[in-house]
């Protein structure tokens, strides 16, 4: 079994995509995994209820444009019949979990984008069957992140100081003017959009040799899911701790106005 399904156990899922070519993905990865069963559906409502009622299913992987139902819809009906469903919306769209109902909201682990990723399929079979990577970030003095208590190695100082940047902003979207702005701040325009481009391409390809999806890539802008991060600073913001000693992120100048937050929060 690849590593990426340790520990994942007896998982049940099914997938439903209107394109044979996109099941046969799905399958080719899903195919040596000796503990994962995953039936594929194209968009025929009446089976795929059919077949949730009938049957205990972990997981439904959902595309999210198809002709005889939207995605969304479909995964209302699922939700209907098996409340503890987990769901993965698969699509080429810039969707995110503000476009679902509450319902659906409640049991959406994540979205998985075209082309398909082999890494973030295989972590969210990690995640299905219950076990969950997760990472703990240090920002009191310098900056780190821990997945699973191995160090992450970022490609780039660059990537790394936006990642913090992305910690700093506590869960806000984080627009390419607001990031330029901070850590480029003394470049020509079109130079800083290059440079932020490639350090949002190498931070994408560090949380994927760690296995670690967490950030949503859109085209301007990003935006950090916190689930599953443990930051030292969020929870001494939320009065969780009280070890914060007078430096944050002292790497990074634009860290100040977030020093002085602090400061004023410890007095």
């Amino acid at each position: 079994m690849p590593s990426g399904t340790k520990g994942v156990g007896s998982v049940k899922i099914i997938a439903v995509d209107d394109e044979i070519s996109a099941l046969h993905v799905i399958l080719n990865e899903t195919i040596e995994l000796g503990e994962v069963d995953c039936r594929f559906f194209k968009d025929n409502v009446s089976m795929i209820t059919a077949y949730i009622a009938a049957n205990r299913v972990d997981a439904a992987f959902l595309d999210v444009n198809m002709p005889n139902i939207n995605g969304l819809e479909l995964a209302e009906r699922l939700v209907a019949i098996s409340p503890e469903i987990k769901l993965v919306f698969i699509t080429g769209l810039a969707i995110d979990a503000d476009d679902l109902s509450p319902s659906v909201r409640a049991r959406t682990i994540g979205f998985l984008y075209k082309p398909y990723d082999r890494a973030e399929l295989l972590r969210y079979l990690d995640e299905i069957g219950g076990h969950v990577r997760t990472m703990t970030v240090k920002t009191f003095g310098s900056f780190d992140c821990f997945v699973d208590d191995k160090m992450v190695a970022f490609s780039s100082g660059k990537s790394k100081e936006l990642f913090a940047l992305l910690i700093a902003y506590n869960g806000k979207s984080l627009s390419m003017g607001d990031a330029i702005s901070q850590i480029w701040p003394d470049h020509e325009v079109q130079k800083a959009k290059k440079l932020y481009r490639d350090a949002v391409w190498r931070l994408r390809k560090t949380l994927r040799d760690v296995d670690f999806n967490c950030v949503t890539f859109n085209r301007a802008n990003l935006l950090l899911d916190k689930s599953n991060i443990s930051c030292d600073v969020w929870e001494y913001i939320a009065g969780e701790r009280n070890d914060y000693g007078g430096e944050f992120l002292k790497s990074y100048e634009w860290s100040i106005p977030y020093q002085l937050r602090l400061d004023t929060l410890k007095r």
